[in-house]
């Protein structure tokens, strides 16, 4: 089954979509640009920041928390969708210049947990995951070094973070502990023959979905990780999913046009755009606001 243009973009590296107040969000990172669209609505909002956006989360103030490249800061929203001036929360990784923040989101609790890739041509594992909570500060969580780090969801009772390292092709998952900020009994979920790991999202029946770089679908995996279905999409490089819409039941998927050379990008013109499919069920779980 294939997906369909849900709206046509341009999107360097369109990632870290969610469903909320009624629209889709997602990031263009290497735009440094972060986007709100409603459906029916002609074009998304679209705010520009002053560095690349690598993940975000709302607040349970109203406000939105900030992934950028080598910080986390908060902005407040506005009823009409007015971002405020940004308040640095905590620097990230300021003595490594080759990593930044790329996937995160928050756990089932209201705490943040994002991860960090190594920016460097040789792409060695430097990078880290964090959670970061008003109460904690910031806590770098005891999982191994990864070269890019990605697929960060959580299992609906919270006690299960899954995550990956790009480049190894393999989602894992680990014990995980949100007051404690620990983690344990790290062991893999899903292999891929096909493609390489990007943003995954847990659906209300405990299914892992995940975007797959280079094979231009997203899977469906079972609680026990094996493949349920596929999802094909006219972009190779699939990044992340979410399920929303206003019955639940909207999967959709951003792209990237980064990666694909001209003859490649003559192939693919969607690139970079959104794309949506009509699901049989409601199956959306709405992201935990950020306990701020």
């Amino acid at each position: 089954m294939q997906l369909d243009l849900a709206l046509p973009q341009e999107a360097t590296l369109g990632e870290g979509l969610l469903w909320r107040q009624g629209r889709w969000w997602w990031t263009d990172i290497e735009a440094a640009t972060l986007h709100a669209w409603r459906p029916g609505d002609a074009a998304p909002r679209t705010w520009r920041l002053p560095d690349r956006l690598g993940c975000f989360a709302h607040c349970r103030s109203g406000g939105l928390l900030l992934g950028l490249a080598k910080r986390l800061a908060v902005a407040p929203l506005g009823e009409y969708l007015d971002l405020g001036p940004l308040r640095t929360l905590a620097p990230v990784d300021a003595a490594e210049a080759r990593t930044r923040v790329n996937d995160g989101r928050t756990d089932r609790s209201g705490r943040f947990v994002f991860g960090t890739l190594n920016e460097a041509p040789e792409r060695r594992a430097i990078g880290s995951f964090y959670q970061y909570a008003p109460r904690h500060g910031l806590r770098r969580l005891a999982l191994p070094a990864v070269a890019i780090a990605n697929s960060i969801c959580f299992s609906l009772d919270g006690r299960t973070m899954y995550f990956c390292d790009t480049p190894t092709r393999c989602i894992q998952q680990c014990d995980y502990d949100a007051e404690s900020a620990q983690v344990g009994n790290v062991r893999p979920f899903a292999r891929l023959d096909e493609g390489w790991p990007d943003g995954s999202v847990i659906d209300a029946e405990g299914c892992l979905w995940n975007a797959q770089w280079g094979a231009g679908r997203v899977a469906r995996y079972d609680p026990a990780g094996r493949l349920m279905a596929a999802y094909a999409a006219p972009a190779a490089h699939t990044t992340c999913p979410a399920i929303g819409g206003l019955g639940l039941d909207q999967l959709m998927l951003t792209t990237a046009r980064a990666g694909l050379d001209r003859e490649a990008l003559a192939a693919q013109p969607l690139a970079g755009s959104l794309f949506g499919l009509r699901l049989p069920h409601a199956l959306g779980v709405a992201d935990a606001l950020f306990e701020d």
